[in-house]
C-alpha cells in the first residue's frame, strides 16, 4: 500500500471522531510540553550557575586553615589559625604560577549612615580583590596598595548596601560607621546578586584587610587567602607551589598532615554543573511519565477503534488488503496521533517555559536537543503503544470480521 494513501486513510479515520482523537493526543501534548518545560528549568539553572562561575573565574584558589587535632580527635576545617599576611606575601613573591593574591578576613556587623543602619558582611581584602573576581567598580574607585599598607579607614560598598544606606543619595566620599568606627566610601561595586544560592554578593562592604584585622577584629590571623593562577591551565601548578611553600613556612614534617586546605574553584564549578545536570535529568524523567500515560491512552483508544471497525477491516481484507496493509494503517493512525500531539506539545512547552521565566522570575533555557528528544520520544511512544492494537487488527480472520455485528 502507498504510504501517502495510508496516511490519508488514517487521517480520515481520526477525523470521524475529532473529540476522541483530540483527547487521546492531549496526553502526548501534556507529556511533551512538560518534558520541554522541566528540562528548560533545569537547563536554565545550569546556565545560571555556569555564568556565576565564569564571572568569578575558574582559576581562583582559596587557601583556608586546616583542622586541629588533639589526642586523635579532629575539630574540623578552620579550627586552627595558621594563615598570616606574611604567608600571603610569600605566595605572591615566590610562586611564579600565581598572578594575584588577596588576604581575606570576614565578619558581620551593623553599619550606620546618619539615621539609617544595615546589618551586613564586612569583607577584609587586598587591593587585587576586584581584579581577581572580574568585578568592576560602578562608581568611584577601589582602594590602593598604599591604603592597605597604612590600614586606612576606607571602604567599597556592595550595591544592596548602597541602596539601603543611601537610598539614591550619591555615596562617594560620604562617611559611614562600622562598629562605631568612621569609614570613608571610596566606591560602589557593580551588582552581582546571589552566587548560586550561597549568599548575596551585593550585601557586603569591602575594607582593607589590614584595617579589618587591626580595627574591627583585633586579630593577627587570616580567615583565608584568595589566589588567582596566571591562567586556568596553570592552576594545578599553582596548587603544588603553594602547598610546598606553606609546608616549609609552617614547618610541617614530611608525612604529616597539612595545617591548611586548598580549594580549587574549577572543582566547585564542575560539582555545581554536575548537580544541575542531575536536576535536569530528574525533572525530565518525572515529566516523561506523563508521556507514558499518554501512550497508554493511545493504546486504549486504538484497541477500541479496532473493535469498532472489525467489519470495515473484514471488507478491506475481502477486496485484497493484506495483513501488513491493515497493520500499517492502524500503526500510522497511532503515529499520527502521537506526532501531531508532539508538535502541539512543543509549542506548549516553549510557551510554558516563557511564562515560567516571566512570572516565576526563574531563567529558563529551551534547547533544541530537549525539543528533539521530547518529539522523538513522542513518536516512539506512538509506535510502541500503537503496535499491539495494529497487530491485533491485522490478525483478524476476514470471514469472522465480515460476520461481526
Amino acid at each position: 500500500m502507498n504510504i501517502l494513501r495510508t496516511i490519508r486513510i488514517s487521517l480520515k479515520a481520526l477525523n470521524r471522531n475529532k473529540m476522541r482523537s483530540f483527547l487521546t493526543a492531549l496526553g502526548i501534548i501534556i507529556g511533551v510540553g512538560s518534558v520541554i518545560a522541566m528540562v528548560s528549568i533545569g537547563q536554565g539553572a545550569k546556565n545560571a550557575v555556569e555564568k556565576r562561575f565564569e564571572k568569578l573565574g575558574t582559576n581562583l584558589l582559596f587557601v583556608s586553615p586546616g583542622s586541629q587535632a588533639f589526642r586523635g580527635r579532629h575539630y574540623g576545617s578552620g579550627s586552627i589559625q595558621t594563615l598570616t599576611p606574611e604567608d600571603a606575601k610569600a605566595i605572591e613573591e615566590k610562586c611564579n604560577a600565581v598572578q594575584y593574591v588577596s588576604p581575606s578576613i570576614q565578619t558581620r556587623t551593623q553599619t550606620i549612615y546618619r539615621d539609617k543602619n544595615w546589618n551586613t558582611t564586612i569583607q577584609g581584602s587586598g587591593e587585587n580583590y576586584a581584579l581577581m573576581r572580574n568585578w568592576p567598580v560602578e562608581e568611584g574607585s577601589f582602594f590602593t596598595e598604599q591604603m592597605v599598607k597604612t590600614s586606612q579607614k576606607v571602604c567599597i560598598l556592595g550595591n544592596e548596601v548602597k541602596q539601603n544606606l543611601f537610598e539614591g543619595e550619591y555615596p562617594i566620599d560620604k562617611i559611614i560607621r562600622i562598629k562605631k568606627i568612621p569609614f570613608r566610601v571610596l566606591g560602589v561595586l557593580e551588582s552581582r546578586g546571589e552566587t548560586g544560592g550561597w549568599f548575596n554578593m551585593d550585601d557586603m562592604i569591602i575594607v582593607p584587610y589590614t584595617t579589618a584585622m587591626k580595627r574591627l577584629l583585633g586579630t593577627t590571623y587570616l580567615r583565608s587567602i584568595e589566589i588567582s593562577a596566571i591562567n586556568p591551565s596553570r592552576t594545578n601548578e599553582a596548587i603544588a607551589q603553594i602547598q610546598e611553600l606553606l609546608r616549609i613556612r609552617h614547618k610541617i614534617a614530611p608525612g604529616s598532615e597539612d595545617d591548611f586546605h586548598i580549594t580549587n574553584m574549577s572543582d566547585i564549578a564542575e560539582g555545581a554543573a554536575a548537580s544541575t545536570k542531575i536536576l535536569t535529568i530528574l525533572l525530565g524523567g518525572i515529566a516523561s511519565v506523563s508521556l507514558l500515560v499518554g501512550g497508554i491512552g493511545i493504546m486504549n483508544i486504538m484497541l477500541v477503534s479496532v473493535t469498532e471497525r472489525i467489519r470495515e477491516i473484514g471488507i478491506r481484507m475481502s477486496v485484497g488488503a493484506r495483513a501488513r496493509d491493515i497493520l500499517l494503517q492502524f500503526l500510522t493512525e497511532a503515529v499520527v496521533l502521537s506526532v501531531s500531539g508532539g508538535l502541539v506539545g512543543i509549542l506548549v512547552g516553549i510557551a510554558s517555559s516563557q511564562l515560567i521565566s516571566h512570572f516565576g522570575e526563574w531563567k529558563t533555557s529551551v534547547s533544541i536537543s530537549a525539543i528533539l528528544l521530547a518529539f522523538s520520544f513522542a513518536g516512539s511512544v506512538g509506535i510502541f503503544f500503537g503496535f499491539y492494537p495494529a497487530r491485533k487488527a491485522s490478525k483478524l480472520d476476514p470471514i469472522e470480521a465480515l460476520r461481526y455485528e
